[in-house]
């Protein structure tokens, strides 16, 4: 990407920044909808306020006007956030060309209101120096009263020549960002709209005079703005149906999902999402250093508070600055947001590292797991109510959710490193270095798991959450296990010189074992959340997610599981069914398996005379129920077809069999044990993992 479109897509980002910082604001306010006990206080305070004029009122006619006054009130507070949090979305749904507009207009509207309340200010200063002085500052300059002029109690002549200044900087701006009609004579005029009550000031008016020139020298400025205001009404209009229409037109053709991946993509949602919420720490921190430093200068101010905390030698320790910023970044649904963005952005590069560590080109792993971390972290900050817990509380969940977090992407981790030790082991992969790589990570996925679940149940008492998350670190680290003696397997079956046909038993049962123990975790961390759900938190998010659980997790899981156990022992009694080739049939044949392509030293005889080994076999019958050679059915529950007697070829001339390396990978594809929980609980509801193809 060339500088100029990196600095237009910076731009771009930044304009779309302050909707979400008004969005917040309207937030973390409530929507104008004030708390119980601010609405206590304000019952309370009228009250207070009749016993102190000494009137008695009836208090249920009193009780009723004040409650009604205070309803009204805060009615209208929610209908105005509710409309400015409607205002800044659309805004920051715009386009970036009408974003620039908007701006524009918002400048010139800023400089509007600027230029009064320094006018005002100025005003108010001449005024009161005028009433003390009696002259004004151009009659003291013609009387040669250069030191009156400057004098700090007398002289106004410095705040007049600042406002001069500024109102002349302003009135250029306003000039050049109005959006007006930009006729000859009011371009003219703006300069001395902007700089009458500077010139009035220095003249001897009256103090009725002086007070108004401000409300007419912002009635030209004012004009011209609402001028726009009326003007673009129906350009606003237009705007709202012709985007209205365009996203209904796009979900007719492509659908809603394509709607809110090419927005996402054009707004560059995660970038300002980050964007905002680091611009929102720094305010934090800033503010919390300005605090610092104004308690520390009273500190040094009075002696007394010498010894205080809060002394200029106390300067606040980094651990409380993150603290504090974890905690006041995800006060809101919007802050919330950018946290998630964050957190998904580092998930991210996590994903790089160990991508970089197994040698891995491909980025589709990586970016699911950005991605799909975004979306556990989020959920699991609805599930437990984050934005609306106290700061002590709402820090302890951040952390737990963290916790939560990280297990999941080492789940993740465990699904990019698992097929690389298939293929590794499966593909007699001489490297070396790759062997060691992929071990290394396998050795962090077990000990950083135990090690974590050790630290937690010293320091932590027992809890769900404390169940939970031992329960997620054991199932990675079980994960792992099975993996590498499933890799162990395939290394020894690689160096072996003769077929070995307990393999594919071994490995079954080696992976059922593992399926077995990742279904229990996924009933036991059921039971966990139903407990947290019934007796300690519950909330409609939580209890969805327990829904999802239950069907994903646990019921497709089981019936998957129990499909691939009845369709294995379908086709070992198949198999059994057919006849045992002899050693003088194996030594007259001298051929190999067409499926393998290996010696015989034991074969199967289907009903077409054709010689198998009895493994291949079987895992040929897992793709279809026909012979791979000449497609005649294998087992017929009817009457026993009449034995052919015509003896044909076994050469895989008449049709094309496939590898023994695709029919293990079909194999190890189906034969995942009575049922596989990936990650049970919320943090499967997202990544239900298939038991993928171990082969290269």
């Amino acid at each position: 990407m060339s500088l100029p479109n990196k600095l237009l897509r910076i731009v771009d980002v930044l304009l779309r920044v302050p909707p979400l910082f008004i969005i917040d604001e309207l937030l973390r306010i409530g929507l104008g909808l004030p708390q119980y006990d601010s609405a206590k206080e304000t019952l309370a305070e009228s009250e207070g306020t009749q016993a102190a004029y000494g009137f008695q009122v009836d208090s249920l006619t009193n009780f009723d006007s004040q409650f009604y006054k205070f309803l009204l009130i805060t009615f209208m507070k929610f209908i105005i956030s509710l409309l400015g949090c409607v205002a800044s979305l659309c805004v920051f749904l715009l386009w970036t060309k009408q974003l620039v507009v908007v701006y524009t207009f918002l400048i010139s509207v800023g400089v509007v209101f600027v230029s009064y309340w320094l006018n005002v200010s100025t005003m108010k200063a001449v005024i009161a120096a005028s009433a003390i002085s009696r002259s004004s500052v151009l009659e003291d300059i013609l009387a040669l009263k250069i030191n009156d002029v400057f004098d700090d109690h007398n002289g106004t002549a410095w705040i007049i020549l600042q406002n001069y200044l500024m109102q002349s900087l302003l009135a250029c701006t306003f000039s050049f960002f109005h959006l007006g009609p930009r006729y000859s004579l009011s371009q003219k005029l703006l300069p001395f709209s902007f700089l009458a009550p500077s010139t009035l000031a220095l003249l001897p008016m009256s103090s009725k005079v002086l007070h108004h020139a401000p409300v007419f020298a912002a009635l030209l400025p004012l004009a011209l703005v609402k001028f726009v205001i009326w003007g673009s009404a129906l350009t606003v209009v237009q705007t709202i149906v012709n985007g209205y229409q365009r996203a209904r037109n796009y979900v007719s053709n492509f659908g809603v999902s394509t709607l809110m991946e090419n927005e996402w993509v054009r707004l560059n949602v995660p970038c300002v999402l980050r964007t905002f919420w680091i611009l929102r720490v720094l305010e934090h921190a800033i503010s919390l250093l300005a605090d610092w430093w104004r308690n520390s200068q009273h500190n040094v101010s009075d002696p007394s508070l010498a010894a205080s905390p809060l002394s200029f030698e106390s300067f606040p320790s980094p651990l409380l600055i993150i603290k504090s910023i974890l905690i006041s970044g995800c006060e809101t649904l919007t802050a919330l947001l950018g946290m998630t963005s964050v957190v998904s952005y580092i998930c991210h590069y996590i994903g790089r590292v160990f991508q970089w560590v197994l040698l891995l080109n491909e980025e589709d792993d990586d970016k699911s797991i950005g991605t799909v971390s975004a979306i556990l972290f989020y959920i699991l900050a609805l599930q437990t109510s984050l934005t609306s817990l106290e700061p002590e509380k709402r820090f302890v969940r951040l952390c737990r959710n963290f916790c939560l977090l990280f297990t999941a992407v080492l789940h993740f981790v465990h699904n990019l490193v698992n097929p690389i030790l298939m293929s590794l082991s499966a593909s007699h992969n001489p490297y070396i270095h790759r062997h060691v790589r992929a071990l290394l990570v396998c050795s962090f996925l077990i000990l950083y798991p135990i090690s974590l679940v050790c630290v937690l149940w010293y320091y932590q008492n027992m809890s769900s959450w404390l169940l939970a998350v031992s329960a997620f670190n054991a199932e990675v680290a079980v994960k792992v296990i099975i993996s590498l003696l499933i890799y162990m397997l395939f290394l020894i079956d690689a160096y072996r010189s003769t077929f070995w046909e307990k393999f594919d038993d071994y490995v079954y049962y080696i992976r059922a074992f593992g399926n077995t123990i990742d279904f229990c975790f996924g009933i036991f961390l059921f039971l966990n959340g139903a407990w947290i759900l019934f007796f300690e938190s519950g909330g409609a998010v939580r209890a969805l997610m327990m829904c999802i659980h239950a069907y994903l997790n646990i019921w497709s899981e089981a019936r998957r599981g129990w499909s691939v156990f009845m369709k294995r022992r379908t086709a070992v009694n198949k198999i059994e069914c057919l006849p045992e080739a002899t050693p003088e049939q194996l030594i007259e044949l001298d051929d190999v398996c067409a499926i393998c392509y290996q010696e015989m030293q034991s074969a199967k005889i289907t009903k077409c005379q054709h010689f198998f080994h009895g493994v291949c076999l079987r895992k040929w019958l897992y793709v279809q129920d026909r012979c791979p050679l000449c497609h005649d059915v294998l087992y017929k529950v009817e009457a026993e077809s009449k034995v052919r007697t015509v003896d044909r070829p076994n050469r895989p001339i008449q049709a094309a069999p496939i590898n023994n390396q695709a029919l293990e990978n079909q194999d190890r594809t189906d034969n995942h044990g009575p049922a596989q929980a990936v990650l049970p609980g919320l943090l499967q509801v997202y990544t239900n993992e298939p038991s993928q193809a171990d082969g290269s």
